[in-house]
């Protein structure tokens, strides 16, 4: 039986030229529910996608910034850093609160979803932005989850946006900076004191698409359209659990990125920096190695 991604289809015309940033992007676009609202992390992928959507497929969705301004109506293009903590971001927004009137909106139920970007996640859907290897002076250090941890720990489902590459995909993160299901025994999250029914609902990757067991396992359940689910399985440190039937995603439309490169990033610092190239010639999806 196949699992219900969750997805719109994509307006417009397949495109046939683009990267597999811009690809994550799209995908997670078309997750993007109206009447839902979203707390966003700083950084461009998981603004962009929100935006795009409120654009194409979600008019009616309402998003507020990591740092707590509510319902913007963005001046674009800006950079990806500027995601946050800027007048452009926040231009015409409801209100501009802060850190803590976000947090206390999602403790009161009142965020759906959480969309984030992060160095590592395992099987337990724990997110890692602080180090890279044994916490304290050997660490390779980060800037940390800034408020990632309050929207992991709060909102109703985190989406998580990441690479798909062996060091983003670990058996455990080095260091929990943002709780997904903890030790992935049952009640785990209720017993350290956070809501009950929240927690990691989906992971995108440019080539995948995952979401939990009820065993609170990392699960497998679309690919993209270039790659296959070996070399997805070869992309992880740990074998996740794979859907029975593995769905396969769209790639995106002319239309998408018109916006996207137009628009929202048309500098592309988010999307083209190290970034694979994908052309699609009518029948196939080819991934530019190299």
């Amino acid at each position: 039986m196949s699992i219900d991604l969750g997805l719109k289809p994509g307006v417009g015309t397949a495109a046939t030229s683009f990267n597999e940033r811009e690809m994550q992007i799209c995908t997670v676009a078309r997750m993007v529910e109206n009447g839902k609202t979203y707390w966003v992390a700083g950084g461009g992928g998981p603004m962009y996608a929100v935006l795009l959507a409120i654009k194409l497929y979600a008019p009616g969705a309402q998003y507020i910034t990591e740092d707590g301004v509510i319902a913007p109506e963005p001046m674009l293009p800006f950079e990806p850093v500027m995601t946050m903590v800027s007048s452009r971001a926040g231009y015409r927004a409801l209100a501009w609160g802060t850190m803590n009137s976000a947090g206390n909106h999602a403790q009161l139920g009142l965020m759906d979803y959480g969309i984030l970007n992060t160095l590592q996640v395992d099987r337990y859907g724990n997110i890692n932005s602080t180090a890279i290897g044994a916490y304290g002076e050997r660490a390779r250090r980060f800037g940390g989850p800034g408020g990632a941890d309050s929207i992991a720990a709060l909102c109703w489902r985190t989406v998580l946006m990441t690479d798909q590459e062996k060091r983003k995909f670990v058996e455990r993160v080095d260091f929990i900076s943002s709780p997904g299901f903890l030790d992935g025994s049952a009640g785990a999250r209720e017993r350290a004191g956070l809501p009950p029914d929240t927690g990691p609902w989906r992971v995108v990757t440019p080539w995948a698409m995952y979401d939990y067991t009820g065993d609170r396992l990392l699960r497998l359940i679309a690919r993209a359209p270039w790659v296959t689910v070996e070399q997805i399985l070869a992309a992880c440190e740990f074998p996740p659990v794979v859907a029975d039937d593995v769905g396969v995603l769209s790639g995106p439309t002319e239309e998408e990125l018109q916006i996207l490169r137009a628009e929202l990033d048309p500098r592309g610092q988010n999307t083209a920096e190290r970034s694979a190239w994908v052309v699609y010639d009518g029948e196939t999806y080819t991934r530019a190695e190299g």
